[in-house]
C-alpha cells in the first residue's frame, strides 16, 4: 500500500506565520472594522486623521487665539497663532524677545497667557533710563520695532533681578497689558516659571491675510549675559 501522504489544499497554502498570512490577517481585520463603522472607510479615515491631530496638538503644535490687545500691534484680538511645543523640550530655554504662551495659574490667573520674554534667569531688568528705555544687564533695549505706537516702555518704574528658572515677561501694548510689572508683589514676584511655558508662538495663521512668521527681534541681540555683566550688581 502506498503510504505517502497526498497533498491537500491546506498543504499548498501559506503556512501560518508567513508574511502573506499576516498581511491577509491585517487586511481582514481592517475590513471587519470598516464594515462595523457607520460610513465605512470614510469614517475610519476621519478617525485616523482626528487621532493624528490630537497627538499633534498634545506634543508638537497647538493653536492659540489672542484674547486681548495686550500684544498689539503685532498680535491682534482674534488672531490665531501656532505655538511650537517642541521649542523648549530638548534642553533649549526661552530667550529674550521670544513670544511665549504659558499657564498663569497661581501667578497671573487661571488661564493661558501670551507675552514677550524680556528677562531670563539672572538678568537685571531696570526701567527706565533717561531716554525712557528698559535696560537689561546694563544695556538699553530699543523696543520701537514692536512696542505699540505711542506707548512708553513702562509707566511703572522697577529694578529687579530675575530668579533662576524664571522669566520676566511684558506685553507689547504696555498700557493695556497686565504682565510681570503688575505682579511684582504677588507670589512668585510676577516671574513666570520656565516649567509653566507651553511653547513659543511661531506663526500667525489666521486670518490668512495676516499669515506671518514671528521671528525674534534683534533688539535683544546685544544684551550681555547676566554673568558677563554682573546682572546682580
Amino acid at each position: 500500500m502506498d503510504t505517502e501522504a497526498q497533498p491537500t489544499e491546506r498543504d499548498r497554502s501559506s503556512p501560518p506565520g508567513s508574511p502573506g498570512a499576516e498581511g491577509r490577517s491585517r487586511f481582514a481585520l481592517a475590513a471587519r472594522i470598516t464594515e462595523r463603522l457607520p460610513g465605512g472607510r470614510i469614517t475610519l479615515t476621519l478617525l485616523a486623521c482626528l487621532a493624528f491631530l490630537l497627538v499633534l496638538n498634545a506634543f508638537v503644535v497647538q493653536p492659540f487665539q489672542i484674547p486681548s490687545g495686550s500684544m498689539e500691534q503685532g498680535l491682534r484680538i482674534g488672531d490665531r497663532v501656532l505655538v511650537n511645543k517642541l521649542a523648549y523640550r530638548f534642553g533649549a530655554q526661552p530667550r529674550r524677545g521670544d513670544v511665549i504662551v504659558f499657564d498663569g495659574t497661581g501667578y497671573f490667573g487661571d488661564a493661558d497667557y501670551i507675552k514677550r520674554v524680556v528677562g531670563v534667569g539672572g538678568d537685571r531688568v531696570v526701567c527706565c533710563d533717561k531716554n525712557g528705555r528698559i535696560g537689561v544687564n546694563g544695556r538699553p533695549v530699543d523696543e520701537t520695532a514692536f512696542l505699540y505706537p505711542g506707548d512708553s516702555a513702562s509707566s511703572v518704574p522697577f529694578d529687579i533681578v530675575v530668579p533662576a528658572g524664571r522669566l520676566f515677561v511684558l506685553g507689547d501694548h504696555r498700557s493695556r497689558s497686565s504682565d510681570s510689572r503688575d505682579h511684582l508683589g504677588s507670589p512668585g514676584g510676577g516671574m513666570v516659571p520656565v516649567g509653566e511655558v507651553i511653547g513659543r508662538a511661531d506663526w500667525i495663521v489666521w486670518p490668512y491675510d495676516r499669515l506671518t512668521h514671528l521671528s525674534r527681534p534683534s533688539a535683544y541681540a546685544r544684551v550681555p549675559a547676566a554673568s558677563a555683566k554682573g546682572g546682580h550688581g
